[in-house]
């Protein structure tokens, strides 16, 4: 019978004297509550859910009378009877060690893969956008999506020419014990399971440390381009309803027809979703090369909404409608209500960029029979048609550029010095940790506070001091700060781009667009 009383779990993750045993019972009984209020179980499930509570945290009974609180959210449940493993050496101080059991916790309340596909596929029937809430919001109940540590991150946008830039300062990602730094070092190549962090392998997998705890991750089965391919949420979303498609086969990711194909298939299975594909080459690709998938979600990005310029005709296909973007970086939006047509076109594109050069524009597709041109594509539905914006990507150094002629350059590195990937291509900047508190000192150093305003930081500071002057102060330097930061981000952008936004960078440009007329 559920507990419903109003126990008074205390709420600090670190009082005096840890938790007791009676605390811990009242825990596991407010656990349970919310999972049956959630869904995640139901009512007969709750005495058997209880007892494999008890196996992990090591208690050999439960009182007959225990009542939970009503008003305790998951994870500051979870972090509270975390302390209490703690504090009973069920667990150790390691962050990697307490994402283990606090993942196994949240498996006993949820269902099986083939239940929660088989729930998925039953909403989706109804409608598609159903189905996506059920598993976006299962997720997030189960604290596979990092919902606590998300809201920590610093989200604003800033205007530009080219639109509202989303800005994010990424916070939820905790910084690692040195300790476990070291672990991960000696470990690293003890075990090669699952292959990587991307593999549907991962699914229930316990974790270890320098490989993250997934017993209450779940994944979606679906078939893009006549291949198995898995659904799952990001567990740290940088937007709406941040998904990601994932390969059954652990393969390199690769852009070819294939690809179109398969991200075609998902906005026509998820209409409401975007799916895009980092390029696949290194320093215009992500982070993760190694296994074929694509990320989307449901959110509109600046490179969405931005306007179409230079119109052009595809000779070979009539029914396809072809523009350039008004776009920091250099962007072929193709639309058609045959998706068919549409793979056949990018397919084009692709083929011939992929052997293109203007050496005016330092535009060289090989180098020592070394490629060097590719694309980042993103498919998304636009009413009844869909649409692929064509993202054209080269990465070629020089002695002046050695990360990449077309990467963020040396003057920005102080914000951003990593590849300029699938998200930030759309118009999310995903910048350190590090900026938050380097921010606020240069904040103190604009209205002439006392500061340690960092070196690097330096020459940026005295530009915004020399341009803003004495407009600056308390209440606005932050806001002013925001927007210098907006600016730096579309700089950064511009770097990435290939066709520079000038009258040379444009008309070259439209040279390349012409081949297909």
């Amino acid at each position: 019978m559920r507990g419903s009383g109003m126990w008074p779990i205390r709420q600090g993750i670190k009082s005096k004297g840890g938790v007791d045993k009676v605390d811990i019972y009242s825990m596991i009984q407010t656990l349970l509550n919310r999972g049956i209020d959630l869904g995640l179980i139901e009512e007969c499930d709750e005495m058997y859910a209880q007892n494999q509570l008890l196996s992990l945290l090591n208690l050999a009974d439960f009182p007959e009378k225990v009542e939970g609180s009503v008003d305790v959210r998951i994870p500051d449940l979870l972090e509270m009877i975390l302390e209490y493993a703690e504090d009973h050496h069920i667990v150790g101080e390691l962050d990697a060690e307490k994402d283990i059991l606090s993942s196994k916790l949240m498996n006993v309340l949820i269902q099986r893969p083939s239940d929660v596909n088989r729930r998925f596929y039953e909403y989706y029937e109804e409608d598609p956008k159903c189905a996506t809430d059920y598993f976006y919001q299962l997720s997030q109940n189960s604290n596979y999506i990092q919902t606590k540590n998300i809201a920590k991150n610093i989200n604003y946008k800033t205007e530009t020419m080219y639109g509202d830039l989303d800005i994010t300062i990424n916070l939820s990602k905790p910084e690692k014990d040195p300790r476990q730094i070291a672990l991960e070092r000696e470990r690293k190549h003890d075990v090669t399971y699952p292959k990587c962090l991307l593999c549907p392998e991962n699914e229930g997998y316990e974790g270890r440390i320098g490989h993250p705890a997934r017993s209450n991750h779940r994944v979606i089965g679906m078939t893009l381009g006549q291949e198995p391919w898995y659904l799952q949420y990001s567990p740290y979303v940088y937007y709406n309803e941040h998904c990601i498609a994932l390969s059954k086969e652990h393969r390199n990711m690769k852009v070819t027809p294939e690809a179109f194909r398969r991200l075609l298939d998902f906005v026509h299975m998820f209409p409401h979703y975007f799916l895009g594909s980092n390029a696949d080459l290194p320093i215009v690709g992500g982070s993760i090369l190694s296994h074929d998938h694509y990320q989307g979600g449901n959110y509109q990005f600046a490179m969405e909404k931005a306007q179409e310029e230079f119109a052009f005709e595809l000779r070979d296909h009539p029914d396809v409608a072809a523009a350039t973007v008004k776009w920091p970086m250099s962007v072929i939006r193709l639309r058609s209500g045959n998706p068919d047509s549409l793979v056949d076109a990018a397919s084009r594109v692709l083929h011939e960029w992929q052997g293109y050069s203007d050496e005016e524009m330092d535009i060289l597709a090989f180098t020592d029979g070394t490629p060097h041109n590719t694309i980042t594509p993103i498919a998304r539905r636009n009413g009844e048609d869909y649409e692929l914006d064509l993202v054209l990507r080269n990465n070629r150094t020089s002695e002046e550029h050695p990360m990449g002629i077309f990467h963020p350059h040396s003057d920005v590195h102080h914000l951003k010095k990593e590849n300029i990937g699938l998200i930030e291509v759309m118009g999310l900047a995903v910048l350190p940790a590090r900026l938050k508190s380097e921010l606020e000192e240069m904040e103190k150093y604009l209205i002439g506070e006392e500061n340690e305003l960092k070196e690097y930081h330096q020459e940026w500071a005295d530009d915004i001091k020399a341009r803003h002057g004495a407009g600056l102060h308390g209440e606005n330097v932050r806001a002013v700060l925001r927007q210098e930061l907006g600016s730096k981000f579309q700089r950064i952008l511009e770097d990435a781009g290939v066709f520079k936004r000038n009258h040379k960078g444009r008309e070259a440009f439209q040279k390349f667009c012409k081949l297909f007329s």
